[in-house]
């Protein structure tokens, strides 16, 4: 297990960002051995439609639920909050959206006692790899709780494997309007 010596407990908590079951796959097998307690957090206001938020949601819950995984969906979709803060700024609306999900991630994880944070964001090999680490760090410093970082990548395979063999949903794009597009429009 993690050990922390900057807390009073043995015990080590990590609360984990799930941005999708497909995600969470691997990340999962490999924290659940390491922390003695892991919580999932689904916090995605950038995914469009609702359909498919829902969809996503639907997904992460049907492993979470047949492996007992505890996870915390956040009430709140406020996809118009998102788009407001990358209207007009859309080609760096993943660093909004990355530093948005993690922010959240990190107060949440404080004000509930957790001894360190992470995302499931640092499996995908389509994501800003080094600027998630870099927002984690810089978190790590401003609420005083440990960013735990992992480059899951090296197993992208695995998990691919895992979520086909529990029949699980794979979305085709990362999830904001903006990636829809990209994904469909240079097909026409």
């Amino acid at each position: 297990m993690i050990k922390n010596e900057n807390i009073k407990t043995d015990k080590t908590k990590l609360l984990l960002h799930i941005c999708c079951s497909p995600c969470l796959m691997y990340p999962y097998t490999v924290v659940s051995g390491k922390f003695d307690v892991v919580m999932g957090y689904f916090y995605n206001p950038n995914i469009h439609p609702y359909s498919e938020y829902l969809r996503r949601e639907e997904s992460l819950k049907k492993f979470t639920d047949d492996k007992g995984f505890k996870v915390i969906y956040e009430k709140n979709y406020d996809m118009e909050e998102f788009i407001r803060n990358v209207a007009f700024r859309e080609e760096n609306r993943c660093y909004y959206c990355l530093s948005k999900r993690l922010e959240k991630t990190a107060s949440l994880a404080k004000s509930s006692k957790f001894t360190h944070f992470s995302t499931t964001l640092l499996y995908s090999k389509h994501q800003k790899h080094d600027y998630i680490k870099e927002v984690g760090r810089n978190l790590e410093k401003k609420y005083g709780i440990i960013f735990y970082y992992e480059d899951f990548r090296l197993r992208y395979k695995e998990g691919i494997k895992l979520s086909l063999e529990y029949n699980l949903y794979r979305q085709n794009y990362c999830g904001c309007i903006y990636s829809e597009k990209e994904r469909l429009f240079h097909r026409v």
